[in-house]
């Protein structure tokens, strides 16, 4: 890495930095843009980064990179020994640092997958997000996790693998509910042999596959041999699960080539933000489709923003799904061949990107562009919505100005046994998920919800704006009454925290959740919204989702707590031994129910101290 740079005064660029790009290497590579603390302002790519860089001093530039330049002091590159290694790098350092100018891709999770774990003798079907897991089958990616829980919800009704953890399916005892409902066969009770279910997992696999015509033709021969023989009730399964797969098969499956895989990637061309959508084709079956919504694409052609957001989309890591060797666009590239060549370094195979004029793929694009179309039509319309709420909101609070962010606190506790809080952050876009925080209470003098709440306002305002990982909210929204109140005003007048306003929002006569009372600094009177007001329900559904984050992570703190501490009470058991425990098991209920010789397979254990922990469970009536 090489850095040149100027001085930290404004407008440093103007001499300093067209100096330093002109000493530049006639190389590929990455350069980033600096401010006068070395925070990134902007990354970028270049075939020659003498003259990209030299570039930005002559041409006509966009209001966004005019403002970046002007806050730049200092320059880095990174020299690459190929152009294909610069737009990967580029794209792997915009995930990773968020430059504030560039084109993001906000959306930078993992794909998900549906996972067949071959590793065991009964082999479950999953959903799975993460680096790959050893010996199991991954089918998809999924657009997203909404999709992956569709698909699994109606396969288990079709094809009815186990769905128990190994470790609740090595402790159990009698076969569960899910074999009742005929959506188990319940291998764990030997109810079916290992070549029988092995049959079954073939089944899963070639559905996945797209090979439902073969799997189809299968069942038609099980189900008239079953007929043939009077088993009447195993052909009406048979004839019920044909029908099943055929309806999917009829809405799911593209008119395409059973092993075409490809994704579908269009983006809107109308004025405004660019919104893109991708839709998921893999072995000829729809996976399904997915909207995201770039940030910085303002002055952006929707051709480059389309291209930025490929580059991003594919080049995000060993957790995320390698790039199809067919991706289908809507637009053409201004630099294609640049992008196929490093998409094809980096799916280790050959990608074509290109735009169809005619046939399936075209109808299918076509589909893909309305659906972009409509996506950012609702999104604007939930913004606008939004904006006017917040607008009505600050009118009605008379808050020094219309609220952009509004974190909600809330404190969760079971008769005071692990207390913890949650903020939740709101916008113009709804809920901010990506920008939720929890906290764990730290202070053993904090034994009441007003003391606790001191305490996360003062962890929450701790330290200037600027060293904040996010910005001060314009409106805090507390769980509570008079006293979170003043404890958060306190706080703020310790911190000298300008331009926050503060709001407690307290449920009201017999905590009656429609009966909501707000309390405001320097009011005496509370303020009581109007039943069925739109403001009510905005400021419910924000407290409840800030009720909901807490208590979600005060149950795991405490369940936790409680394994863990009663595991510690068991004479002979180590750190490593619960470990392991738990590991096979997962939870104490499981272990109380399991046989001693199967706590006794537990590596480390003996059976002597297998039986001796199960009969502690067995005894003590606080396990759960």
């Amino acid at each position: 890495m090489t850095g040149t740079g100027g001085g930290p005064e404004e407008g440093a660029w103007l001499t300093a930095l067209p100096e330093a790009a002109a000493a530049l290497p006639e190389a590929p590579g990455v350069y980033r843009f600096l401010d006068a603390t070395g925070a990134v302002l902007y990354v970028g790519k270049a075939k020659s980064l003498k003259k990209r860089v030299t570039s930005y001093f002559h041409a006509q530039l966009t209001p966004r990179i005019r403002i970046m330049l002007s806050k730049a002091t200092d320059l880095a590159i990174a020299v690459t020994a190929t152009e294909q290694e610069a737009l990967i790098l580029e794209a792997n350092l915009i995930r990773r640092l968020q430059p504030p100018y560039n084109v993001l891709l906000k959306d930078d999770k993992s794909h998900p997958w549906l996972v067949l774990t071959m590793d065991h003798p009964f082999p479950r079907l999953l959903m799975h997000r993460g680096a790959r897991l050893a010996g199991a089958r991954h089918f998809g990616p999924y657009p997203s996790v909404q999709a992956v829980r569709a698909t699994l919800k109606w396969m288990r009704v079709v094809f009815p693998l186990r769905q128990c953890e190994d470790r609740l399916f090595t402790g159990r005892s009698r076969p569960c509910l899910q074999f009742q409902i005929k959506r188990c066969h319940a291998p764990c009770m030997g109810m079916i042999g290992h070549e029988a279910y092995a049959l079954r997992v073939r089944d899963v696999a070639w559905f996945l596959e797209g090979r439902d015509r073969q799997l189809i033709g299968e069942w038609r021969k099980e189900m008239w041999e079953a007929a043939g023989q009077r088993r009447f009730e195993e052909a009406a399964r048979l004839r019920d699960r044909i029908a099943a797969v055929e309806k999917v098969r009829e809405q799911g499956r593209a008119n395409l080539e059973e092993d075409a895989d490809l994704d579908i990637v269009a983006a809107t061309t109308s004025e405004g933000p660019t919104a893109i959508q991708v839709f998921f084709v893999r072995n000829g079956i729809n996976l399904g489709n997915q909207a995201h919504f770039p940030e910085n694409t303002e002055d952006l052609a929707p051709a480059e923003t389309l291209e930025t957001f490929l580059a991003q989309y594919y080049a995000r890591g060993e957790e995320s799904a390698p790039p199809p060797p067919e991706i289908l666009v809507n637009l053409d590239l201004p630099d294609r061949e640049w992008l196929m060549a490093a998409l094809r370094r980096v799916r280790g195979g050959v990608v074509r990107v290109r735009v169809p004029r005619r046939g399936e793929r075209k109808r299918l694009l076509d589909m893909a562009v309305v659906n972009a179309e409509t996506a950012k039509l609702r999104r604007m319309s939930g913004r606008r919505a939004n904006r006017r709420l917040l607008e009505e909101l600050a009118e009605r609070l008379a808050l020094p100005r219309v609220p952009e962010r509004i974190e909600a606190c809330d404190v969760s506790h079971f008769q005071d046994e692990a207390p913890v809080a949650s903020l939740v952050v709101f916008g113009e876009e709804g809920m901010l998920k990506r920008e939720y925080r929890r906290f764990s209470i730290k202070d053993p003098a904090a034994v009441d919800d007003t003391s606790r709440m001191a305490e996360v306002m003062a962890r929450r305002f701790r330290g200037g704006e600027g060293e904040s990982s996010a910005p001060w909210p314009d409106l805090m929204l507390l769980d509570g009454g008079q006293g979170q109140l003043q404890a958060a005003l306190q706080v703020a007048r310790e911190r000298t925290l300008d331009g926050v306003s503060f709001c407690a929002m307290a449920k009201g006569e017999d905590r009656d959740a429609g009966k909501e009372i707000l309390y405001l600094p320097g009011r005496t009177e509370p303020v009581i919204l109007p039943d069925r007001s739109p403001l009510r329900f905005l400021l419910q559904n924000i407290r409840d989702e800030a009720h909901r984050f807490a208590v979600t992570y005060h149950r795991g703190r405490r369940d936790h707590a409680r394994l863990r501490s009663l595991l510690d009470d068991i004479p002979g058991v180590g750190p490593a031994r619960k470990r392991a425990l738990l590991r096979r098991f997962g939870s104490l209920r499981a272990i109380r129910e399991a046989r001693v010789e199967d706590v006794a397979a537990t590596p480390g254990l003996s059976t002597d101290l297998a039986a001796r922990i199960v009969a502690f469970l067995r005894d003590d009536p606080e396990t759960p």
